[in-house]
């Protein structure tokens, strides 16, 4: 018996091993089962799928009870209107049968108040000859209906035999069905509710409308039922994708750790340390160099401030006209440290990512002329012609401020190595996808090597009768276009000037 009951256990085992085996065989299977990044979006698709064909078809099966409900409703309201329309045309029946009986001690006026619904009685003998009338004064006479039975009712009247005579009632229409819009009174055999003793059926309409506004009110639920499943399984595949990817990148890690050999393993640890220390040292770089710069600036306003008074001679002479002049030396000398300094601290901030930067629609054109503007001054005292040649008009996507740092920094660096009674001209197009500014200069150029160098932290260029700076203006430049999206780009030959070139997204 113990055999017997194993046997079944045992080969259901051997088919579920089957099925996997050959469901294994199949390649989506074996990247389904392996990707989690496709297996887990697609079972919640499946999910959600199913959440949503079970909302859809309960909204439909409800639906459709609510028409069956509202249809049964009207089924028994048509049967208490088809009961209620037998007793007033029974009613009709008898006033008509007491006219005919006898018309001469019945007066008009008396059957009008006992049933105000009733308009006029006619009363027929066996050959037809209309022997009764309930409106005398009506001109033309009324026609005798055709009756295929006992009793019969047609739009307006019912008519039924009394012995050897016809009688026929009419009467207001609207005082059957009273209170019903939906409800009419049909001839026999027509669907309906049969009107008891009458050949007639009453119908009635369902009101779907109403009948469905219960139903559409429930129509949020069945979204709630939907979507609710449908957010949260996104978000929990998108947290289990993310937890998965990460274990399974720390999985190939240890599995390439673990398959390399101890010398190339401890060859990938000193690589990781040396990056990690390579990164640390950088950091404590950015820091230092920013921490020095603001406790250096402090004293040399210090510096300038008092060299200034004694220049001036605020509080007197200094006693020998050489010490203001040393002292007007030191002011200068301290305004130059200091705006080194402070070009220190901002490529330290760019460095670092610290500039704060919030892009919008520039128009380019505008922005270099006012930068021109600025510089009018400098060129002019040293009989330079500074000029925006060509300006398209057009808007870039870049930071004011950080385009307006850029620009000063690029004419500042055309200015300072461009002679006297030279020439710097700006210009400026637009391509496709680009917004360009082109800076020429008559100035004595760059060499290869100066170029390949140029915009590199500390890169100076020295020519002979020029003052240069720290040699980050056009670093801190090149940081702030990169950072915006854009790029620049130095042309030139010695002795014969040099053209930068600023490209900013277009807008």
């Amino acid at each position: 018996m113990a055999e017997a009951t194993a046997r079944p256990s045992s080969w259901w085992g051997v088919w579920l091993d089957g099925m996997y085996a050959a469901a294994a065989q199949w390649v989506f299977v074996r990247r389904f089962g392996r990707d989690i990044r496709v297996t887990v979006p697609l079972c919640i698709i499946l999910i959600c799928g199913s959440f949503a064909a079970t909302a859809l078809l309960e909204m439909r099966l409800d639906k459709n009870h609510a028409l069956d409900q509202a249809r049964h409703f009207e089924r028994a309201r048509a049967a208490d209107l088809a009961r209620a329309t037998a007793a007033s045309l029974d009613r009709y029946a008898r006033m008509g049968a007491v006219f005919a009986a006898g018309p001469e001690e019945y007066r008009s006026a008396d059957l009008s108040r006992a049933e105000p619904a009733i308009r006029d009685i006619a009363v027929w003998d066996a050959g037809g000859t209309q022997t009764a009338r309930l409106d005398a004064t009506a001109a033309r006479p009324m026609a005798q209906p055709a009756l295929t039975a006992a009793r019969t009712v047609f739009p307006g009247g019912l008519a039924f035999r009394d012995g050897s005579h016809t009688v026929a009632v009419l009467f207001d229409p609207k005082s059957l069905l009273a209170g019903s819009e939906r409800a009419v009174l049909m001839p026999a055999g027509q669907t309906g509710a049969p009107v008891p003793g009458w050949p007639a059926t009453v119908q009635t309409a369902v009101d779907e409308k109403a009948t469905l506004e219960n139903w559409a009110a429930a129509l949020p639920l069945y979204l709630f039922v939907i979507l609710g499943p449908a957010l949260a399984g996104g978000w929990l595949a998108a947290l289990f994708v993310g937890s998965f990817e990460r274990q399974a990148k720390a999985a190939r890690a240890i599995r390439a750790l673990k398959s390399t050999r101890p010398i190339e393993a401890r060859l990938m640890v000193r690589l990781a340390n040396a990056e990690r220390g390579a990164m640390e040292a950088l950091r404590s770089k950015s820091e230092f160099i920013a921490h020095m710069s603001h406790e250096l600036r402090t004293p040399l306003n210090a510096v300038i401030g008092f060299s200034e008074i004694i220049a001036d001679g605020l509080f007197g002479p200094a006693g020998h006209p050489k010490y203001s002049e040393y002292a007007h030396d030191i002011a200068e000398a301290g305004k130059n440290l200091h705006a080194k300094i402070g070009d220190i601290l901002e490529f330290a901030n760019v460095e670092a990512g610290r500039y704060p930067l919030k892009e919008e629609a520039v128009e380019l054109a505008d922005a270099v002329g006012a930068v021109v503007e600025e510089h009018q001054g400098c060129a002019f005292s040293r009989r330079i012609s500074l000029s925006l040649t060509f300006g398209e008009p057009g808007q870039v996507r870049a930071d004011p401020s950080a385009l307006r740092r850029i620009l000063s920094n690029l004419l500042a660096n055309a200015l300072t190595y461009t002679a006297e009674g030279g020439i710097v001209r700006a210009d400026v197009r637009f391509e496709e996808g680009a917004g360009v500014l082109t800076l020429s200069d008559s100035g004595a150029g760059f060499s290869p090597h100066e170029a390949r160098r140029l915009g590199k932290p500390f890169e100076r260029f020295d020519r002979a009768g020029t003052v240069t700076g720290a040699g980050l203006g056009v670093a801190i430049a090149m940081e702030l276009a990169r950072r915006m999206g854009g790029a620049m780009r130095l042309a030139g030959e010695t002795g014969r000037g040099a053209t930068m070139e600023l490209r900013l997204p277009r807008l």
